[in-house]
């Protein structure tokens, strides 16, 4: 291999590639014989290239003619790896990967990626799935449709049956499945302002209406009037399907009455193909903000409620509308308002919402029976086998989490139970909290939330602080203690498509490995990655917008913003070293995976929450012929000789150690019992 130090990264990477070509076969025979569960040394953008017809073959080989055949029909279903289980609890040691599919263009190319991953990487979750709104982000969803910029013709023209990206969705989860892969979606609380889902169904949603930049009605029953506005607009312009409207009001617009479905709904209001449904819905918008009537921007963290609107603050959309900012009227540390989202109305308000009081022992049921459905029918429809529940550190009630939750607590947790009820017993919630402090991020304690809102693990945020100080130190004390006196786990977190962002280089510039080996070997962990750490650049300097897969969760091409703006699609990092590393480590941590897998921690050195001893070390508890140390610190090599490896001899380091009694920073070391 050349050398790194006197090349260019793109030379090393070429080279690499060169190198390993000629390897190529033996590492593809490998996997296809099941002799390895990931092809070894194959880069994770190359297999998202493979021509459809070759990924096949490859598949074929790997799973045999008869399932190959029956996953690849969309009528088919390919039992879910975790169907059996008789609860959720299988995620609470699930190593999950989390991919935005569109830094890789297509739901077809995961299966390219999961080529790539080892059978302990047990859990895919991807990124929102729906059709975008605003901006294109995948958070704000303008409708249940399935995002059509994720349809490969690729794999249409190898398979002509696959000509919709629905069907083709649904045949992906299939081959993750006969992978061995459980597949997660992204449940949302929130739409697009202005999203189909919100003009087909207006009274689930919390409505506003404007004089200009002042707000003059807020009242609970706002969408009244805007249903009148739609309909008497519907009327005016007719029906996009062409037809007539031999029903009432209230028959449109009641999710609770089926004398016609939601996808007639739609149909009705806005047609079939996108640019007519994009151009009904803008029309459609248009109506009611000239009327000044618009749906109440989604906000985070306390106080939550209580907004006005900044009339010297706006921009003019191309249409020359006006956008307002909303603010809080007492805003605290983490309030934030989100002026492209809308949260469903799923509580009435007290005293017509006067003083922004939501009355939570009257749950608005309409909605919660509407949202709890329809990501039901989605999951029956593809298959899901978990749900990362999006924003689930909201907790609105001032007092803090109640004693007793109820079953209209939370609209996450009615998911989860929605789903178990009806048979899919192993379906699972992976909750994105931060464990913040009381009355951060939500009202009352954290834990307390997570334990009442039901989930089986959250993210934690050890991804946003620098391996080895303090911040991150506590954070991983807190988490393990968290761990062993909780109903749910924290995830040993290494990075997210959220915070592969410029913001946070800092985060990433050290310390790598040693974040995967512990997140690999903290067998009674979840850890969770996003697809990319495996080759990301350290940006010494800051990297180009199209290396960062944050950047993709939304679409923006005005150049103006210059710190969003991305031409061209994703580009994967080319740090050949940390995949070198990251390989080597795989292979090792598989061979071995039998003896660890499921098994409990026992701590022979725990993290130090003050960060003055950075080394920690471990064992199982249920077998001792293995021990796991690593040194957390960033610059400061240390010795070992305080640990109890008397009978035990190094089988792995993640760095070359200088001596054997020794550990270099920011690295990782296994100790096998001698026999």
């Amino acid at each position: 291999m050349m050398n790194s130090l006197t090349i260019t990264t793109s030379q090393t990477r070429i080279a690499y590639v060169r190198e390993w070509r000629a390897t190529f076969h033996h590492s593809l025979t490998s996997y296809e014989r099941k002799k390895t569960s990931f092809v070894p040394g194959l880069l994770p953008d190359l297999p998202t290239k493979f021509d459809a017809f070759q990924l096949i073959d490859i598949l074929q080989r790997r799973l045999g003619a008869e399932v190959l055949a029956r996953a690849l029909q969309p009528s088919e279903t390919i039992p879910s790896p975790r169907g059996g289980e008789q609860d959720s609890s299988w995620l609470k040691k699930s190593n999950m990967v989390g991919v935005n599919v569109r830094t890789i263009g297509s739901f077809w190319n995961v299966v390219g990626y999961t080529l790539t991953l080892p059978d302990f990487h047990d859990s895919i979750h991807l990124l929102p799935i729906w059709e975008p709104g605003v901006v294109g982000s995948l958070y704000g969803k303008v409708s249940w449709n399935i995002n059509a910029e994720f349809f490969s013709w690729q794999l249409q023209r190898a398979v002509p049956w696959l000509d919709t990206v629905e069907k083709q969705l649904k045949v992906v989860v299939n081959l993750l499945h006969a992978l061995g892969k459980t597949v997660g979606l992204d449940v949302i609380p929130h739409t697009d302002r202005f999203s189909e889902i919100v003009l087909t169904h207006p009274r689930l949603f919390e409505w506003v209406q404007r004089d200009g930049g002042r707000l003059v009605n807020h009242s609970e029953n706002v969408w009244e009037q805007v249903e009148d506005v739609i309909w008497q607009h519907l009327h005016h312009q007719g029906t996009a399907d062409g037809s007539w409207l031999n029903f009432g009001q209230e028959v449109l617009f009641d999710p609770t009455i089926p004398f016609i479905n939601d996808k007639k709904r739609q149909e009705i209001l806005f047609g079939f193909d996108q640019p007519q449904r994009l151009q009904r819905r803008l029309a459609l918008m248009q109506d009611l903000v000239s009327r000044g009537f618009e749906t109440l921007p989604m906000t985070m963290a306390p106080p939550y409620r209580g907004l006005h609107i900044n009339p010297g603050v706006f921009v003019l959309d191309e249409r020359g509308t006006p956008w307002y900012q909303y603010e809080f009227d007492h805003p605290q540390e983490m309030s934030r308002v989100f002026g492209p989202l809308t949260r469903y109305r799923f509580y009435h308000s007290k005293n017509d919402n006067q003083q922004w009081e939501l009355d939570f022992q009257h749950p608005h049921r309409t909605a919660w029976e509407y949202f709890t459905r329809k990501y039901f029918e989605c999951q029956q429809e593809f298959n899901f086998d978990f749900m990362r529940g999006d924003m689930a550190h909201v907790q609105m009630r001032a007092e803090g989490v109640p004693t007793q939750p109820d079953s209209f607590y939370d609209p996450l947790r009615a998911v989860k139970e929605y789903i178990q009820k009806r048979g899919v017993k192993h379906f699972a919630f992976y909750a994105e909290t931060f464990i913040a402090p009381p009355d951060t991020m939500g009202y009352g304690n954290e834990s307390d939330h997570l334990e009442a809102i039901r989930a089986d693990a959250t993210l934690g945020d050890l991804q946003s602080s620098v391996v080895g100080e303090v911040t991150f130190m506590e954070r991983f004390s807190l988490y393990d203690q968290l761990l062993r006196s909780r109903a749910f786990a924290p995830s040993f977190t290494i990075i997210t498509a959220d915070k592969d962002d410029p913001r946070f280089d800092e985060f990433y510039r050290t310390g790598n490995m040693v974040r995967y080996f512990i997140g690999l070997f903290l067998t009674d962990m979840p850890s969770y990655y996003s697809l990319g750490f495996e080759v990301r650049n350290l940006h010494q300097q800051r990297g180009k917008n199209e290396e960062y897969s944050k950047l993709y969760v939304f679409q923006i091409h005005d150049d103006a913003e210059t710190d969003k703006v991305t031409h061209g699609p994703f580009e994967w990092g080319e740090n050949i070293q940390q995949f070198t590393e990251l390989t080597q480590l795989r292979h090792f941590a598989e061979a071995i995976w039998e003896t660890l897998e499921g098994k409990t921690v026992k701590w022979l050195l725990t993290p130090d929450a003050t960060a003055t001893n950075k080394l920690i070390a471990w064992t199982l508890a249920e077998d001792d012929s293995f021990v796991f140390v690593a040194n957390l610190g960033a610059e400061q090599n240390i010795t070992l000789e305080d640990l109890p490896l008397k009978g035990y001899e190094l089988a792995f380091s993640t760095a070359p150690p200088i001596e054997t009694s020794t550990i270099i920073a920011s690295s990782g070391q296994v100790y096998r019992k001698i026999k």
